[in-house]
């Protein structure tokens, strides 16, 4: 569907995942509205990319999608000037890395109100009128770092396994009404965020190479769109060993102080 959507909306359009996205949709002629919350760099992205692109296809819509005034004026503005896009790509997120001698209740709540709530915010907003129309597409980012708890990812990982779990629960049903919702899980990707990491970082790709990714999965039937192959084989594989072996694992993946 990606190819043929018109409309498309994107947050956490700004950099990273979501603005190589962007580009590559715009590329192949959608029109896309970006997001994020600093809107100078916002702009700028849309003005750096529309001049590569040669064409005005990028438009920058400011939101901080955890303030909840924010958000609905950007809802009402994005459905009074652009209209109801034909895909949804809810791409926003942060990390921020836990230990248990730095344990705390603020980096959770604002790890989940970012990365979980806010995508839940934009599906109560947008979703009844996608369900009116009967047709569009939604796209979740989570993470590979949902499929299974591991070392500095408590609040992370936490979040992304509600999304993971929340797609999985919405997705027949929407399914049914003419909606389709993929799940995309990426693995490490080289973007601002993924800089600040302090440890190797296994089968490390590109912004691009998640971009194309996403599109070809965004164009084929399924539900999950899951990168780089060989290492989201390997994290599946995590999921079904018992406690004592995958312990044994993830204690090799503590970072050495």
């Amino acid at each position: 569907m990606a190819r043929h959507a018109e409309q498309v909306w994107i947050t956490g359009g700004g950099s990273g995942i979501g603005l190589a996205t962007a580009q590559l949709l715009a590329a192949q002629g959608s029109r896309v509205i970006i997001s994020g919350r600093d809107a100078k760099k916002l702009q700028q992205a849309c003005d750096e990319s529309n001049r590569q692109l040669g064409s005005e296809a990028l438009l920058a819509l400011p939101c901080d999608l955890t303030d909840p005034g924010s958000r609905q004026q950007a809802f009402t503005q994005l459905l009074d000037q652009h209209g109801l896009p034909d895909l949804l790509i809810l791409n926003a997120g942060n990390h921020i890395p836990v230990r248990p001698d730095t344990l705390k209740l603020d980096d959770f709540e604002q790890l989940m109100a970012i990365n979980y709530l806010a995508v839940i915010a934009c599906l109560e907003a947008l979703l009844p009128a996608m369900l009116a129309r009967g047709t569009g597409q939604i796209a979740v980012v989570a993470s590979v770092a949902g499929y299974r708890g591991l070392p500095t990812g408590a609040a992370y990982g936490a979040s992304k396994a509600a999304l993971i779990n929340t797609c999985e629960a919405l997705y027949p049903e929407l399914k049914a009404k003419g909606i389709d919702l993929k799940l995309i899980n990426p693995g490490f990707v080289k973007t601002p965020l993924t800089d600040k990491n302090r440890f190797a970082m296994p089968f490390l790709i590109d912004s691009q190479q998640a971009a194309r990714a996403i599109v070809r999965g965004l164009d084929r039937t399924g539900f999950e769109i899951a990168f780089p192959r060989v290492f989201v084989t390997l994290l599946k594989l995590l999921r079904i060993l018992p406690y004592r072996l995958f312990f044994a694992l993830s204690r090799k993946l503590i970072p050495k102080d």
